[in-house]
């Protein structure tokens, strides 16, 4: 069984989901503002306990998943982010990369946070799957997404359609 890391930057823990964390995070996935560029459909409290499962058994199968993200200076759960390979079914293909993703409550939002954290995550994948290509696919009009994948060295290499428009990159 794979051991899920914990992972501090500066301002930030990212940690195991814990049950505990359930309320928090289906009502961070039935904000409109957090689902607004990945489905647009914000998530019912049976959706996102199937998220959470799936998030943390993706540890178990992959050696890789998603992590809560905690605010060190209040301990609130602000969002999660981290890796998955969901075997999507749209060309060209990124099955058997390492797929990053990130949502934050907007409260977090413009304060560097998914940055710091999945620039923490980049880190860690480097070192545990060194030879595995990492991308992310956004949604064309999320300006704000797009610029933290930037920063962290993704560039766009296709457009396609997966439920709308979306820009696949790849670092």
């Amino acid at each position: 069984m794979t051991t899920i890391p914990t992972i501090e930057t500066e301002r930030l823990i990212l940690r195991p989901h814990r049950l505990s964390d359930f309320e928090t995070f289906a009502d961070i996935w039935a904000d409109p503002d957090v689902v607004r560029f990945i489905t647009g459909i914000p998530m019912s409290r049976e959706n996102s306990w199937g998220r959470m499962l799936r998030v943390t058994g993706m540890w178990h199968l992959m050696g890789f998943g998603f992590l809560a993200i905690e605010e060190k200076a209040t301990g609130c759960l602000i969002g999660e982010a981290g890796f998955q390979d969901m075997r999507r079914e749209f060309q060209p293909s990124i099955e058997g990369t390492l797929e990053a993703g990130w949502a934050l409550i907007p409260p977090a939002h413009g304060r560097g946070y998914a940055t710091e954290a999945v620039r923490a995550l980049v880190g860690w994948a480097v070192t545990h799957f060194p030879d595995r290509r990492m991308t992310c696919i956004i949604n064309p009009e999320n300006q704000a997404s797009l610029r933290v994948a930037e920063k962290l060295g993704f560039h766009e290499f296709a457009r396609t359609d997966y439920h709308g428009p979306i820009i696949l990159l790849s670092r």
